[in-house]
């Protein structure tokens, strides 16, 4: 898991083919795209905008064996709750959606912000959408690149 600003995203660009081009997409002005999935490179490449509200709680951190995710809050402000899979029980799968559930145990908070961003690799189970005090509004690209 790699948690930092979009100021040193230089830093990051050899670790994956697509991730510098995963990464560069943070830098564009996403002001009135609406909601929706955007590809990029088909499958091994795209992105998602998504808005709604926060949650008080997220009990069923995700994890994902063929994707990383970038996540980066355009507006407003949202806690991750991030763990090591080999921590966690494995509560559902959904291999078709490469979408694996899994349940929560002390899980690390971090608070996403515009500016900063996250990349979540298989092995990183994360619950977003937590709020961040009051359920509030968020604003946020979730990019998926594709690790074979």
């Amino acid at each position: 898991m790699i948690i930092d600003s979009i100021d040193h995203i230089d830093w990051y660009k050899g670790i994956h083919p697509n991730l510098a081009h995963g990464l560069e997409l943070l830098k564009a002005d996403y002001s009135g795209v609406p909601d929706g999935r955007y590809e990029v490179d088909g499958d091994r490449l795209f992105y998602m905008i998504q808005s709604y509200e926060t949650k008080p709680l997220n009990d069923l951190p995700e994890a994902h064996k063929k994707y990383a995710d970038i996540q980066c809050v355009l507006e407003g402000a949202e806690v991750m709750a991030t763990g090591a899979l080999e921590k966690l029980e494995q509560a559902e799968a959904h291999p078709e959606r490469d979408l694996y559930l899994y349940h929560a145990k002390d899980l690390d908070r971090q608070t996403l912000v515009p500016g900063r961003f996250a990349v979540l690799f298989p092995q990183d189970a994360h619950a977003c959408a937590i709020a961040n005090g009051e359920p509030a509004p968020v604003h946020k690209i979730v990019v998926k690149i594709k690790l074979d």
